[in-house]
């Protein structure tokens, strides 16, 4: 039985082209397109394309994949919610982004948009929608904390009052290390196993919001990417993208699915930054910018 994937695989294939020109335009260096398909015999078949762009003007990493994959059985971390699902072979397809801004005033943005569709035997295929973006800045500037919300809640405004506010909990709940209880930015939506009015309007919210991530992040690069920094600056950049790499490392379900499914290792992981450090007990000086940034930012708040 066939799941009902070709029109989301077109758009999605679609929106990777839009993000990565648009954003190419910026940096003036072109993605390099990586196409891959996994090897006959393996149990998780599909193909893809990794864009990467790195050591461009304005972006030190930028990743944007698109894959499209089938699979024998649901790995655990799509079951453990469906446990209905369990044993269920799999067709998923999404286009997933990180990037990585080389200004320390420049916020790095994650972005992601998915389908899944569990194929049970002798059943109707069960699918289910996901995704949303969330920023993570580093020196806090309130005016791109509400733009980027405002764009977020505009985009959901067509399916329901509640989605807004639902979404923005739960990227608030998902994007938080629990082991340094510490949210990773200033958030902005997230949503998984989403199925509500049917395929087409799933499909739509889907749409509405990976369409909004070009208004939602461009203006914020375009007014910070040719801020002064420097070593201070740099250092402390270097410091809170360790604390990215923690989150998607301990706690990111995408992350795992990926590698708990046989995926391709290297697009799973080219969400990383290129560089980052940590220090044992830092603390930035008290009243400095990055001070504030931990104390007026990296907080769970109505930024609208």
């Amino acid at each position: 039985m066939q799941a009902r994937t070709p029109e989301v695989r077109d758009w999605l294939a679609g929106l990777q082209r839009r993000i990565t020109d648009a954003c190419a335009a910026v940096d003036g260096k072109p993605f390099r397109a990586d196409a891959w398909r996994k090897d006959p015999g393996e149990p998780l078949q599909g193909s893809g394309t990794t864009m990467i762009l790195e050591e461009g003007d304005v972006f030190e990493r930028a990743g944007c994949g698109f894959s499209h994959v089938t699979g024998p059985k649901l790995p655990p971390s799509a079951t453990q919610h469906r446990p209905e699902l369990v044993g269920a072979s799999f067709e998923a397809m999404g286009v997933s982004l990180v990037f990585h801004p080389r200004n320390p005033y420049v916020p790095t943005v994650h972005m992601n948009v998915r389908m899944l569709a569990a194929l049970p035997p002798d059943a109707e295929p069960v699918y289910w929608f996901g995704g949303g973006m969330d920023l993570t800045p580093y020196y806090g500037f309130e005016e791109d904390a509400v733009h980027f919300h405002r764009t977020c809640r505009d985009s959901l405004a067509a399916f329901g009052d509640d989605k807004y506010p639902r979404f923005k909990a739960w990227c608030d709940d998902y994007f938080f290390l629990k082991h340094r209880n510490e949210p990773r930015g200033v958030g902005g939506i997230f949503f998984d196993d989403h199925f509500e009015g049917g395929f087409d309007t799933s499909f739509a919210m889907l749409r509405s919001v990976g369409d909004a991530f070009l208004a939602a992040y461009l203006p914020i690069l375009q007014r910070r990417k040719d801020t002064a920094f420097g070593e201070r600056e740099r250092q402390w950049q270097l410091l809170r993208r360790g604390r990215y790499v923690e989150f998607n490392l301990v706690w990111d379900r995408g992350t795992h699915f990926g590698l708990q499914s046989g995926g391709r290792t290297e697009s799973i992981l080219m969400s990383m930054p290129p560089h980052a450090s940590w220090a044992y007990q830092h603390a930035p000086e008290p009243g400095s910018p990055e001070a504030g940034l931990l104390r007026d930012f990296v907080v769970r708040r109505d930024w609208l």
